[in-house]
């Protein structure tokens, strides 16, 4: 599709309403060939390239200006293996139709919590979801990937074949090339599965909180907590008098009986008199869970956030999260704590890119609108509450959250050494640095200030 085509407009839409790009060209590969010559050409053109799977990058890394987009969502298809409980993925798949495939001969495996994600980008940062506690991340249950590199070569990594391409993949994102397909470990998908949420005044939630945060390490893999704080809407079903003030909230979610997840909770809240308490999903199936949160999410919607991983917050640390996401200083943001540790924390620091594997949780602060008029105080209040934050924060981040921070905020995601042991394989796989908008890792040959910009092109 190119700029003069009818189909363009829409096809350069990604989905973070804020990012309004223009390429030169957008591609849609049938195969792997068809992907090696979008490369080549456009490094003989010296077009920057764009890699879109589910187009969910918060900064819109999926798409630019002037360059040629790489959309993969031709390459869509779920083939599932009951039997070997496999799944092969094609690299534009999105987690819907990874879910149905599977959920329908009764398997799983970990995705995100938003439908509409692409599996890829999903995957290659990381990867948790609903299921991460009980079977890990999706990069856990990685088993194979098959790769276009910049040179335009089909390269397979698995555990026994370029393993450590594989292993950089699990976590290291799209640097080393363009991936097409994917292998999955599947699991016996949870018959049915329950959550609720429970809504607190404002005053009363930091107990609450402190609560969550220090039960967590008990609850069983099948259980995830989530503390939220934000303004009360009417969707949220409260009393009118909540609508529009700050509340706090703690979310679950169990992948079985209502009744049992509630018995998990209970200690967190009992004696704190919530205003509200929703049962959200009981007895329902893991494809409705999936689905619950498209619509806050919807594409074309005005999205910002930033993240960092915690181990605790002391009680000044919970404060400045309720006042900056709830609170009078901060009437458009929202902040959540989402529970980690489980199986995660149970595979090795070492054994995958992903990084950060003691984080108990990942703190975000996030604001989702519709009015460009907005964009500037949107974004500064959510900057103020994760830097409110931040200061107790003592792990990395989680890079699918990260935007386009800086070369030090990535080298603190994955630490020094994974780094330079990152920075190895790109020096293979992606030497001129083809692949950079991502979370990139810079090669060694031009890792300096601004390497990242540096053209692509064949010579």
């Amino acid at each position: 599709m190119l700029p003069e085509d009818a189909a363009y407009d829409d096809g350069r839409r990604v989905w973070n309403g804020m990012i309004d790009k223009r390429p030169a060209a957008i591609v849609r590969p049938r195969s792997e060939p068809d992907v090696a010559a979008a490369i080549l050409t456009a490094r003989v053109n010296g077009l920057q390239i764009a890699v879109r799977g589910g187009g969910h990058n918060i900064a819109g890394a999926s798409t630019v200006d002037g360059g040629m987009v790489i959309d993969l969502r031709l390459l869509n298809a779920v083939t599932v293996d009951a039997d070997a409980r496999r799944a092969i993925v094609g690299g534009g798949a999105l987690l819907r139709e990874l879910d149905s495939a599977t959920a329908a001969v009764g398997l799983c495996t970990t995705a995100g919590m938003v439908s509409h994600t692409g599996v890829g980008g999903l995957t290659l940062g990381g990867g948790y979801g609903w299921l991460a506690r009980m079977y890990g991340l999706a990069c856990d249950n990685l088993v194979g990937v098959t790769v276009v590199t910049a040179a335009g070569e089909v390269v397979r990594a698995t555990e026994t074949e370029n393993a450590d391409l594989l292993w950089g993949l699990r976590g290291g994102g799209g640097n080393f090339g363009v991936a097409t397909e994917f292998e999955f470990r599947l699991h016996r998908l949870p018959p049915v599965v329950s959550g609720g949420t429970s809504f607190f005044r404002y005053d009363d939630a930091l107990p609450v909180i402190r609560n969550l945060l220090a039960a967590a390490d008990g609850f069983p893999d099948r259980f995830l907590g989530i503390a939220a704080a934000t303004l009360g809407r009417a969707d949220h079903h409260l009393p009118a008098e909540f609508i529009g003030q700050p509340v706090a909230a703690i979310d679950w979610g169990y992948l079985g009986e209502y009744d049992e997840g509630r018995r998990v909770i209970e200690p967190v809240i009992a004696g704190h008199s919530p205003v509200l308490e929703t049962p959200v999903s009981a007895g329902r199936s893991y494809r409705d869970l999936q689905t619950q949160s498209d619509e806050n999410m919807h594409p074309g919607q005005r999205m910002y956030w930033k993240s960092s991983f915690i181990s605790s917050l002391p009680d000044a640390g919970i404060e400045a999260f309720l006042t900056r996401g709830a609170g009078s200083e901060s009437p458009v943001a929202g902040v959540e704590i989402v529970q980690l540790g489980g199986a995660i924390s149970r595979v090795g620091e070492d054994d995958t890119a992903f990084s950060h594997r003691d984080a108990r949780f990942d703190f975000l602060a996030v604001s989702g609108w519709e009015d460009p008029a907005e964009d500037d105080v949107r974004i500064e209040h959510v900057r103020r509450a994760w830097g409110a934050v931040a200061p107790f924060a003592s792990q990395g981040s989680y890079v699918n959250n990260m935007g386009d921070e800086g070369n030090d905020r990535v080298r603190a995601a994955y630490g020094d050494a994974k780094y330079r042991r990152l920075q190895a394989l790109k020096d293979r796989y992606d030497p001129d640095n083809v692949f950079h908008r991502n979370a990139n890792i810079r090669p060694s040959a031009i890792a300096g200030p601004g390497g990242q910009e540096r053209s692509a092109a064949i010579s």
